[in-house]
């Protein structure tokens, strides 16, 4: 689980998200960004697995705690005052830890999101 402070909740956050970030794709994983005025504050991370990438919940939900974990290795280095949307595409259901790994890194460093790496 994400700390309280580094999680995006509110329905009206993920629309904002979606509405003014910016867009990135891997093969099983989107990225939307957007940054916030108050740039000081702690990056927020929200996740999104929808009912096309399975129709079982089971899947869905291993899907969302693969991708906290990692998100969980890499808030260290990320940029500030991000707000962040994860958003699983089909292919996430073949896709293991490590190949989350990797594609988090790529989409954050096409982000230009990472620093100290």
């Amino acid at each position: 689980m994400l700390a309280k402070a580094n999680r995006l909740r509110r329905f009206r956050d993920f629309s904002h998200v979606y509405k003014h970030g910016k867009r990135f794709r891997a093969d099983g994983l989107a990225l939307c960004t957007c940054e916030r005025a108050d740039g000081a504050q702690p990056t927020r991370i929200g996740i999104a697995v929808g009912a096309k990438v399975s129709k079982r919940a089971v899947v869905r939900n291993r899907i969302k705690r693969r991708l906290r974990s990692a998100c969980r290795s890499y808030l260290p280095s990320l940029s500030p005052g991000q707000d962040l949307v994860i958003v699983a595409r089909s292919a996430a259901t073949q896709c293991d830890y490590s190949e989350f790994l990797r594609q988090l890194k790529q989409l954050f460093t096409n982000a230009e999101l990472l620093h100290g790496d």
